[in-house]
C-alpha cells in the first residue's frame, strides 16, 4: 500500500484526477457496504424484501449501463460522468433527510446504495473505464487499472471502518438514526468527485485509417470476443451477487454481530482487496492477465467454499478477508482486458458489455440468496456461488488465454 501514492504520481495528470474522483466516491459506498443491508433489517426489512431492495438497485443500474456506456462513445464521457455524481447527491441527500421507507427505496434503488462498486461510478463505471482506457497505453492499462482498483478497496475501508465508529460513538442513539446520518459520506464524495471530474480533459479521437474491409474484420472479431466474455460474466456476476450484497447481513444472522464489529471486518476485506489488487499489477507484468486471473481467483474460490463452515465468527472474518484479496483483487485488470478488446471508438461499448453481462445475473443473486436465508440455508448461497464462479473461471481462461498476446488496439 505505502508503494500506491508513488505509483500513481507519476501518471498522467487527467489518469490522476479521475483516480482522485475513485477514492472520493469510495468512502460512502464502503459506508453503504457495512450498514446499508443492516439499516433495512433495523427498519423492520426482512432478509427477502432487502435483497430484493439490493436487487431492484442492481437492475436499474444495468439499464443506465446499457444506456450510458455506448452512448458514451458518441457524446463523451465527462458529461456523463458528472450526471452520475449528480444522480448520487440527490440521492443521498434525500436519503439522509428521510427514514420513509418508500422513499428511501426508491433513493436506494436509483443511488445503488449497499451495492458497493470499488469507488467506480456504480452503472456509469463503462464510461469511466472508456475514458481511462483512452488515456493509457495498452501495456499500461493491467497495472494501472490494478492500482486504481486498489485505492478504491482502500477508500471503502476507510468508509466501512468509519460507519463502524460512528455506530460505537453514538450507540446511546436511536441506531437507525445513526445509521442514515451515514448517507452524509455518499453525499460528500459524490460532490467532491463532481468537482475533479469536472476539471478533467476528455480527449477526441482520431479518425481511423483502416480501410471499410480491415474495419468490418475487426468488428467481427471483436464482436466473438464480447459474446464470450458476456457469457463467462454472466456466470461471475451471479456468483458474486449470492453472497456480496447480504454479507453484512450474513454475518449478522449467523453469529448474531452487529455493525460494530461487522464494519471491521468488511473493512478488512475492502484493505487487502487493495492489497489484492497491488499484487494483481505486479504479477500481470509476469503472468498476463488471464495467468493472474485464474491463479488469484482459484485460491479465492477455496476460501469462499470454506467461508459458512467456519465455527466462529474471527475465522469467518479472516477466511471471507483473505478471500477478497485473492478474488476482488483482479478487478482492474479484468477491466483492462475488457477494454482492450475492441477499438477506441467501440470502447464505452465493450466496457457497457462488460459490466451489464455482471450486473443482470448479479441483480438476480441477492434475490434467491436472500430467500434462502429467509429459510434458514445460511451455507447454500456460498456454496452456489462458488459452483457459478469455478465456471466462470474455466470459460474464462479457455477463451482468454491468448488475450494478452493479441495485437495492440487502435486508439
Amino acid at each position: 500500500m505505502p508503494l500506491i501514492p508513488a505509483a500513481v504520481s507519476a501518471l498522467p495528470r487527467d489518469v490522476r484526477v479521475l483516480m482522485a474522483a475513485r477514492a472520493a466516491r469510495s468512502v460512502g459506498q464502503g459506508a453503504m457496504v457495512a450498514a446499508f443491508a443492516l439499516y433495512l433489517h433495523a427498519l423492520g426489512f426482512t432478509a427477502s424484501a432487502i435483497g430484493a431492495v439490493l436487487a431492484a438497485g442492481a437492475l436499474f443500474g444495468a439499464l443506465l449501463t446499457a444506456v450510458v456506456g455506448p452512448l458514451s462513445d458518441r457524446r463523451g464521457r465527462r458529461g456523463l460522468l458528472l450526471v452520475y455524481e449528480t444522480m448520487t447527491a440527490a440521492t443521498a441527500a434525500v436519503a439522509l433527510a428521510t427514514a420513509d421507507t418508500h422513499v428511501l427505496v426508491a433513493a436506494a434503488v436509483i443511488g445503488g446504495f449497499g451495492r458497493g462498486a470499488n469507488g467506480a461510478a456504480g452503472p456509469f463505471a463503462p464510461v469511466e473505464q472508456a475514458w481511462l482506457a483512452r488515456l493509457l497505453p495498452r501495456a499500461q492499462r493491467g497495472h494501472v487499472f490494478s492500482l486504481n482498483s486498489a485505492l478504491g478497496f482502500a477508500g471503502m475501508a476507510i468508509g466501512a471502518v468509519l460507519a463502524a465508529g460512528l455506530h460505537l460513538a453514538l450507540g446511546g442513539a436511536s441506531l437507525v438514526n445513526v445509521d442514515r446520518a451515514l448517507f452524509a459520506l455518499p453525499l460528500a464524495g459524490a460532490i467532491a468527485s463532481f468537482f475533479l471530474v469536472l476539471g478533467a480533459e476528455d480527449p477526441a479521437l482520431a479518425p481511423l485509417a483502416a480501410s471499410a474491409a480491415e474495419q468490418t474484420a475487426r468488428r467481427r472479431r471483436e464482436n466473438r470476443h464480447l459474446a464470450v466474455l458476456a457469457a463467462a460474466n454472466g456466470l461471475n456476476g451471479f456468483g458474486i451477487g449470492m453472497v456480496g450484497p447480504l454479507m453484512a447481513y450474513w454475518f449478522a444472522r449467523r453469529y448474531g454481530h452487529d455493525l460494530a464489529s461487522i464494519g471491521p471486518a468488511i473493512a478488512l476485506s475492502f484493505v487487502l482487496g487493495a492489497a489484492g489488487s497491488v499484487l494483481a499489477g505486479r504479477m500481470v507484468l509476469r503472468h498476463g492477465v488471464v495467468g493472474t486471473v485464474w491463479r488469484m481467483r482459484l485460491v479465492g474460490l477455496v476460501l469462499l467454499a470454506l467461508t459458512p463452515l467456519s465455527p466462529s465468527f474471527g475465522l469467518a472474518v479472516a477466511l471471507y478477508a483473505v478471500r477478497a484479496a485473492f478474488n476482488q483483487g483482479t478487478a482492474g485488470v479484468r477491466q483492462a482486458l475488457a477494454a482492450g478488446l475492441t477499438d477506441a471508438r467501440r470502447r464505452g461499448l465493450a466496457s457497457t458489455l462488460n459490466n451489464l453481462s455482471l450486473q443482470i445475473p448479479r441483480a438476480a443473486g441477492p434475490l434467491l440468496a436472500g430467500a434462502l436465508l429467509h429459510r434458514g440455508h445460511l451455507e447454500l448461497p456460498f456454496f452456489i456461488a462458488a459452483a457459478f464462479q469455478l465456471a466462470y473461471l474455466i470459460v474464462y481462461t479457455r477463451a482468454f488465454r491468448y488475450q494478452d498476446t493479441a495485437p495492440a488496439d487502435a486508439d
